[in-house]
């Protein structure tokens, strides 16, 4: 009876010693699935991606919400249950008063001119305006425009780019410019380019086709649908403006003050979002956007070492920036030369 009892114990324990991972791994199934939610600007077909990736891999689900910048403005006013902003640069620096400070290795990284100075939001990552020049154009061209002045100086060239008007990121490179050079010189050098533009385009994969196409020269145009080209075997070439370029920056800050947001889970996804992890999984999908984190070897892989990128800030009022682009659809566009 005795001995019964030392095999029955001993059979417990082992039962118990092979049985505790499945009790374990059924426990931590019946856990529910932590949930954090993000306000955008950017479009659906980006945020999808990050959410699905980072929720196959991390167990942890981002309801992303697409707002506009007065939306999501409207929304922190209003004590959002949102746990952190994912937006473009004017978003959240308009938006700071509602960030929490935040350091973390990563975030660390990133240079200066590309995140808050107090550490309220940073980039993650920025997508720069290039010149994409079709390969017939540049063997039969010794001299190809290499910086803006060259474009607008150039004869006998036929130039794509999208239209001010029709997307936000050639709208931010005419401000750009005109905080860099100045008004005077910036209208100088878009009169130079226009008397060259064969059609402006109205979305921004437009140019970069029109140049693989041989339907123009050069296209004045962001780097990432430079690049999707480029990867479907379009004869094209990059050429980063020598004296400089604008670009769209993407960021995140954390949304402070909120009992019933998990801060930490938000820091883990935000962390998430400057890795490799993230942006390889960006391209695979076709988002050729650079790094704000120089450290990763997606950075590492893009060939801008000749890139350089305005630094003059963008501190224009709403009203100005509609004179702004008023002036040069009454005196450039419709003007002629």
């Amino acid at each position: 009876m005795r001995r019964f009892a030392i095999v029955f114990c001993v059979a417990l324990v082992v039962a118990a010693i092979i049985l505790f991972p499945y009790i374990s791994i059924s426990k931590e199934s019946e856990r529910p699935m932590r949930e954090i939610t993000a306000l955008t600007t950017l479009p659906p077909s980006v945020v999808e991606i990050l959410s699905d990736e980072y929720e196959r891999t991390r167990k942890i689900r981002v309801h992303f919400v697409p707002l506009t910048k007065e939306e999501i403005f409207n929304n922190l006013e209003n004590n959002t249950e949102a746990s952190l902003v994912v937006a473009d640069q004017e978003t959240l620096r308009l938006s700071t008063s509602c960030f929490s400070p935040t350091i973390t290795p990563q975030w660390d990284f990133v240079p200066e001119h590309l995140k808050d100075k107090d550490g309220l939001w940073t980039g993650i990552w920025y997508d720069p305006i290039v010149f994409c020049e079709n390969l017939d154009y540049l063997k039969t061209h010794k001299i190809a425009p290499l910086s803006w002045q060259n474009l607008a100086a150039t004869n006998n060239i036929r130039i794509g780019m999208t239209d001010f008007l029709a997307a936000e990121a050639m709208e931010n490179l005419l401000f750009s410019m005109i905080a860099q050079y100045g008004d005077a010189a910036a209208y100088s050098i878009w009169r130079g380019i226009h008397s060259n533009v064969v059609s402006y385009a109205k979305f921004l994969n437009n140019p970069a086709r029109q140049a693989g196409m041989g339907e123009v020269d050069i296209a004045v145009v962001v780097q990432s649908e430079a690049i999707r080209y480029l990867n479907d075997d379009y004869p094209l070439k990059i050429i980063y403006p020598r004296d400089g370029t604008s670009y769209m920056l993407v960021g995140t800050g954390i949304i402070r003050g909120k009992e019933n947001v998990d801060e930490g889970t938000a820091r883990e996804f935000a962390d998430w979002l400057q890795t490799d992890e993230a942006h390889q999984i960006l391209q695979k999908n076709g988002f050729y956007f650079i790094p704000a984190n120089p450290a990763t070897l997606t950075y590492k892989s893009f060939g801008g070492k000749e890139l350089f990128l305005y630094t003059a800030p963008i501190n224009f009022s709403k009203e100005q920036k509609h004179d702004f682009v008023d002036r040069w659809v009454k005196y450039i566009r419709l003007g002629g030369n």
